[in-house]
This record gives structure tokens, sequence and C-alpha cells, in this order.
């Protein structure tokens, strides 16, 4: 029997987690429970879309707090039906079911797929082509459709119908198009987890063509990427090419735990009574904060002050690829989905960055991700860029020689 560290905590051990602990929160500012105050460029990893403790959002949770907190779906939610109305009217959407969280809307999207080749005279058509690289999230089904041997390792057999191609390989994609159980095609438009890699709008347009001519689905995990932070109410906009069915989550609920499936009339026609259901997905208080999440979010002109500074944010970045080319390599993202591509170990960049008092979450392909609240201002990216300039020179190695 394997022998584990010993832990007076009751918790699952299953987070390598920094020892702070926060206490309140304010725009891109957390305090810890002895006044440590640090810029908040994770943002509960791209959960936190207007910072913490935004005004509009606070009221909108107390507001209906003090009414209503949870009846299930057994009974209208007129909350629903104003966000649903909403996303479907800003998005490619014609339909929206609810979630708790982006594995959840994932899945919801997987069972869409499937359910549209069933009630389209093909249930033998249930697999879905996904990328190395991807993460969909942590349920059986979302660890399989990822891929990564990192996190299917001892939970059993990997879950049935999911094929990962080669990120980028139009050869393989094409060949594994053609299978006739193929179903679906999963990707997200930028990896986050991935790396904040990029794929290129040629790319997805030969998946959008494959789709037509096989008669698969398109689905987009938009969990990380949706409801601006690339810029754009959804990052597919940037490429103009739809799917049928979108995952969102994360920074749809500014903090409060929520997600949502859109899918066009047409793919949804599958998801009849009892075909899918959640227990919370939908509550009261989920659809009070989305909505105001998104009176914010769709106010006229927002969207284009968050490219502004996104661009602002990417430039001032620019120069630490030239000033520190042993420490950052490349910067790469869109909108305020940044990326620092780093040379030296990029765990030791965020402890480098925590110690300048910015918080910033690791990923793939060695990256640092940078996700402030879009709503953070010039003068807060000034003040970030000099922690970040910090942190880089210190891992620089003529510093390291100087200090040696």
């Amino acid at each position: 029997m394997n022998q584990q560290p010993q832990d007076t905590s009751p918790l699952y051990q299953t987070y390598a987690r920094a020892p702070l602990a926060f206490e309140r929160g304010d725009g891109i500012w957390l305090e810890t429970r002895d006044g440590r105050r640090f810029m908040d460029l994770a943002g509960g990893i791209a959960v936190n879309s207007l910072g913490h403790a935004h005004p509009h959002l606070v009221a909108a949770l107390t507001e209906q707090a003090q009414k209503l907190w949870h009846t299930s779906n057994l009974f209208e939610i007129p909350g629903q039906t104003r966000l649903a109305e909403r996303l479907t009217a800003n998005s490619f959407a014609d339909r929206a079911f609810f979630t708790n969280s982006g594995a959840e809307a994932l899945e919801c999207a997987i069972k869409t797929a499937r359910r549209y080749q069933y009630v389209s005279g093909h249930p033998e058509r249930y697999r879905i082509l996904t990328f190395e690289g991807a993460f969909h999230g942590r349920t059986l089904a979302t660890i399989a459709a990822g891929g990564q041997a990192k996190y299917l390792e001892g939970f059993g057999p990997k879950v049935e119908g999911f094929d990962q191609l080669v990120f980028g390989d139009e050869a393989a994609l094409r060949e594994a198009a053609a299978g006739p159980e193929v179903a679906a095609i999963l990707i997200e438009p930028i990896q986050g987890e991935g790396g904040i890699r990029t794929v290129p709008v040629a790319f997805l347009s030969l998946i959008r063509e494959l789709c037509r001519e096989h008669g698969l689905l398109l689905i987009y995990d938009e969990v990380q990427t949706g409801i601006g932070r690339t810029g754009r109410f959804y990052a597919y906009e940037n490429s103009g090419i739809a799917p049928d069915i979108l995952a969102s989550a994360k920074g749809i609920g500014g903090g409060f735990p929520m997600g949502v499936c859109l899918a066009t009339e047409e793919a949804a026609r599958g998801m009849t009574p009892g075909t899918h259901g959640t227990t919370y997905g939908g509550n009261p208080l989920a659809m009070a904060v989305g909505n105001a999440v998104l009176d914010v979010v769709l106010e006229e002109g927002f969207l284009e002050e968050v490219r502004r500074k996104a661009l602002f944010f990417k430039q001032s970045l620019a120069s630490l690829t030239d000033r520190y080319p042993d420490v950052v390599e490349a910067i790469r993202g869109e909108g305020l989905l940044i990326g620092l591509k780093m040379r030296v170990a990029n765990t030791d960049m965020v402890a480098a960055l925590r110690e300048a008092g910015v918080l910033a979450a690791p990923a793939g392909d060695n990256v640092v991700r940078l996700l402030p609240p879009l709503t953070i201002t010039e003068e807060e990216i000034r003040a970030a860029i000099e922690r970040i300039e910090a942190a880089a020179a210190g891992l620089s190695a003529p510093a390291q020689r100087a200090s040696a």
C-alpha cells in the first residue's frame, strides 16, 4: 500500500496549493488574511471576468438571494429564458442548456452530437475527433476527450468514443473525418491549458468543410475563451467560422459556478424531453449573476475597449523577449487571454511573479497564463508590467550571476 505524506487537513490531497488564503477581493486585487495584496492575473483560471466584488454582480446576487434560490427544472425559471435569449441573440446558437460547470457543458455537447446522429438515422456514429494538447474537463468522458495520459492514469479503461489527432495535421484529420463511426469534431479555438495555442483559421476552415462533407457536427470548447476573453463575445468570431455546438462556462458567471451548452436548432433536435437533465443547472442564483455579467459585457463599446487594452498589454509585454530572451521566448494569445512562452520553467516564473505580488497560472508547453479581469485599466496594466518585468529580471541569467 502506497504511503502518502501525512497531512492534517481532511481535504482530498489533489491540489498542490500555494500557501495563500485570501479573505477579500476588489477588482483586480486580492488580499490575504494577513493583509498582503496581490494583483490577480489568474482570475480563478479565467473565471473572474469582471474582477472581484463587481458591484453590479454583487447587487444582482444579493437581490436574488433574498427572493429565491432553487426550484429545480421541473418548473419554469424566467432567468433562464432571458439569459438564453441574450446568448442566442449574440451568437450562432438557437438553443441553450444551462449547467454548473464547463465539464458539464462539454458532456451536454457530446451527448447533443451523438443524439443528433442517432435521430438522423446514424446510431453507429458516436465517435468524437479531438486534438492532442486539449483539455476538456475532469469527468471520465472529458478526460477521455482530452486524451492526456496524466489525467487518464489510474482511472480504469478510457471511456470509448474519442480519437485524438495531432494538432494541425491536415492529412490525419481528412482521413479520420471520413470514418463511418464519426459523429463530430471537438476543438478549442485557442488551447488554454495546452499553452495558449491558437488554431490557425485555415485549419478551422478545413474542419468546417469536412463536417459539411461528411455530415459531422462541429463542437467548440469555449469554456476558457468565451464571454469577451479574446475581445469578442466568443472566440469563434475572430475566425468567422461558427460551430454547431459550443460549450461555455468560467467567465459567464463572473465567479459564480455556471456553464451553458449552446447549439443550433438542427444540432439540438435530438435533445427531447427526458434525454438530459440537471438538478442545479440554471438555478435562479446563477441566472441572476449570468444576466448581470451580460449587462456589462454586452454594453456598447465594452468589447472594443477590451480589444484596445489587450493590444496595449501585449505590446507592453513584447519587450520582455528582447530584454530577457533567456527567460521569455514569445508572447501568445488573443485579447486578454495572454501566454508567456518561457525559456525557464513556467513554475519558476509563476513563483517569481507571486513574489512580485502578481498571481498567474501555468499552462502546457511551458507557458504562463495571464488572465486579468476584462475591466482592467491601463494604469493597472502598467503596474502589472512593472511587476512582471521585475520577476523576469530576477530569473535572467545576468541577474542570477550577479547574485551568486
